[in-house]
C-alpha cells in the first residue's frame, strides 16, 4: 500500500488525527486504517492539533478501559474537530455508544474498515452515518477453524488487500498497512479472534472466532517492517499458541519463529499472549532454544485455583503452572516470564485467594498484572452466583498489587550480575533507555544503560535499534541498571 521508506506525512489536504487506546493488537489495527486513509489523499498523524477529524481506536475489554475511551472521545470534541469512534468499544456497542455519545459525529464497526476514508469524507461532508447494531462475530465465520479463510468477513489488521488471484505470492501483494511511529520495535499480528469460552471474557463475541494470517503473509509483512527499521518484532493475537490450528498446522507457530528471526536487520522476536493450557512441550523448546527468539514466557494464568479456574472455564492449577515455568527454565534459565490476574472473581473464596498467594510467592515472575474483577456485559460470569463484596475485592486486590510489586523486584535483583542483551528503545537528553529479552514493551519495566567506568561501549554513540550485551549493576523495582559491555548489533544507516 505504501513503501516502507515513507515518511509518516501525508499529501496535505483532510487531516485525521489516529489516536490509538488499548493493547497492542489495536496499534496494528491503526496502522492498517492509516494505510488505507493514506491512499486516498488523508494526511495522518497521531496529534490532534488542527485535525478536520480526530479517530479513535477505542478499547473495549474492562470497564476502566472503555472509561477511557470515553474520555478520550470528549476530549478530541473539545477540538472543535469531527469525532469518529472505532475499534472494540465501538464495535462491541454500535448504536447504543453513538446514542449515547452525541458528541460523536460517527461511530463505525469493523465493516466499515474497507471503506474508511469514505466514511470520514462523509463526516466531514456533514453526512450522518447510522451506527451499526452490534453482533456476535463469532456467528460470521465458520464453526470449523479450517473452513473460516475462504469465508468473506472483514478481520482488522490482517495486512493485505484482497487479490483477485488467491495464488499470488505475499511478497508481490502490497501491504496494508502505514506506520505511525519511526521505534525499532513493531507489532506483527499472527491471528484474530478467539475460540476460547472464558467466563469473563467478552472479547471473542466481537473480535469473533479465531483466524490465523498465513505464514508467507507474515513473512512479507515482517521484512516490510524490517526494511522501514524495526528491529523487533512483538507477535500479537488474542491466543497465539492458536495459530495455525485453521491452517492445518498445529505446529505453525515453532516453525515461523526461526523463519522469522533469520529476517535480515530484524535481531529479536517476541511471542505474546500464550494460553498455558495450549503451550506445548515443542513451542516451550522453539521458544528457550532458537537464537534471535526471546526466551519470554508471557503466559495468560487468570488465577491459580483450580475451582476458580474450571468457574472461570479454564484449565490448571498452582502445581501445573509451576511445572510449565520449570520446563521453560530448564531450557533457559534466566527466562523472563510475566502474566495477569484477576482477583474477586465470583465464587472466589478466602483459601482460593491464600492459593493465588501461594502460587505468585513461588512463581518468580519478572512482570505481574492484577486487576479487580469487575461484571462484563454478555459474559458468563456477569450472571454467576457468589459474587463477592466490593470491599473484599478492594482489600484482596490492594494486598496482591503489593505483593506483586515486592515480588517483580525480588526478581529484578536476582538479576544482578547477569550479562542481558538489550535493544535499545530512546535517548533522551542523555538517557539510554532498553529493554532485556525478559522486558516487553510497555508492560515489563525497561533497562537503563550507564556509562562504564572504564573502557566498554560509549554511551554516547548508542542510537535505538541497537543490540548490546550489558551487565546488570542496580534495580529499581522492576527496571534494571546495566552498563554496556560490547556491540551485538548496530541499528543499520547510523553509523
Amino acid at each position: 500500500m505504501v513503501s516502507a521508506a515513507d515518511p509518516i506525512s501525508a499529501p496535505a489536504g483532510r487531516k485525521v488525527a489516529l489516536l490509538t487506546l488499548g493493547c497492542a493488537r489495536n496499534e496494528v489495527d491503526s496502522e492498517e486504517l492509516a494505510a488505507r486513509l493514506h491512499a486516498d489523499g488523508w494526511q495522518v498523524t497521531t496529534d490532534g492539533e488542527n485535525a478536520d477529524v480526530v479517530l479513535v481506536n477505542t478499547c473495549g475489554f474492562v470497564e476502566k478501559a472503555k472509561q477511557d475511551s470515553i474520555q478520550t472521545l470528549l476530549a478530541a470534541s473539545e477540538t472543535g474537530a469531527k469525532v469518529v469512534a472505532a475499534g472494540c468499544m465501538a464495535e462491541r456497542y454500535g448504536r447504543e455508544l453513538a446514542d449515547s455519545l452525541p458528541e460523536a459525529q460517527a461511530v463505525l464497526g469493523f465493516d466499515d474498515y474497507p471503506q474508511i476514508a469514505q466514511r470520514l469524507d462523509a463526516v466531514l461532508a456533514g453526512e450522518t452515518l447510522v451506527a451499526h447494531t452490534p453482533q456476535d462475530r463469532r456467528k460470521l465465520l465458520p464453526l470449523t477453524p479450517v473452513q473460516r479463510r475462504a469465508a468473506a468477513v472483514v478481520v482488522p489488521g490482517h495486512g493485505s488487500e484482497p487479490v483477485t488471484d488467491e495464488h499470488t505470492p505475499a511478497h508481490l501483494r502490497q501491504v496494508l498497512r502505514r506506520r505511525l511511529d519511526s521505534g525499532p520495535v513493531a507489532s506483527l499480528k499472527l491471528a484474530s479472534g478467539c475460540d476460547r469460552r472464558c467466563a469473563f471474557c467478552a472479547i471473542p463475541a466481537f473480535r469473533g472466532a479465531f483466524v490465523s494470517r498465513t505464514p508467507d503473509e507474515l513473512l512479507a509483512e515482517a521484512e516490510w517492517l524490517a526494511k522501514s527499521g524495526v528491529r523487533e518484532l512483538v507477535l500479537v493475537s488474542e491466543n497465539s499458541t492458536s495459530y495455525g490450528k485453521d491452517l492445518g498446522d498445529p505446529r505453525a507457530l515453532e516453525k515461523l519463529l526461526p523463519q522469522l528471526a533469520a529476517i535480515d536487520g530484524i535481531v529479536r522476536v517476541r511471542a505474546s499472549y500464550l494460553q498455558p493450557a495450549e503451550t506445548r512441550p515443542g513451542l516451550i523448546e522453539a521458544i528457550a532454544g532458537t537464537p534471535g527468539v526471546a526466551p519470554y514466557f508471557d503466559l495468560s494464568f487468570q488465577h491459580s485455583s483450580e475451582p476458580v479456574l474450571r468457574r472461570m472455564r479454564r484449565f490448571g492449577s498452582t502445581e501445573r503452572f509451576l511445572e510449565l515455568l520449570d520446563s521453560a527454565r530448564a531450557l533457559a534459565p534466566a527466562a523472563g516470564a510475566r502474566s495477569n490476574f484477576i482477583v474477586g472473581f465470583p465464587g472466589e473464596t478466602r483459601a482460593d485467594y491464600e492459593e493465588l498467594v501461594r502460587f505468585l510467592s513461588e512463581a518468580r515472575l519478572d512482570a505481574i498484572g492484577v486487576f479487580d474483577y469487575s461484571d462484563e456485559d454478555g459474559t458468563e460470569a456477569a450472571g454467576l452466583p457468589g459474587k463477592v463484596s466490593a470491599a473484599t475485592i478492594k482489600r484482596r486486590y490492594d494486598r496482591l498489587a503489593a505483593l506483586a510489586d515486592e515480588l517483580c523486584s525480588q526478581r529484578a535483583e536476582e538479576r544482578l550480575g547477569d550479562t542481558v542483551e538489550v535493544l535499545v528503545d530512546s535517548i533522551e537528553e542523555g538517557i539510554v533507555e532498553g529493554r532485556a529479552a525478559h522486558q516487553a514493551p510497555e508492560v515489563d519495566g525497561s533497562t537503563t544503560l550507564v556509562a562504564p567506568a572504564d573502557g566498554g561501549v560509549d554511551l554516547a554513540a548508542l542510537r535505538p535499534g541497537d543490540l548490546v550485551s550489558a551487565t546488570v549493576t542496580g534495580t529499581e523495582g522492576v527496571d534494571l541498571v546495566a552498563v554496556p559491555v560490547a556491540m551485538i548489533s548496530a541499528a543499520p544507516g547510523q553509523r
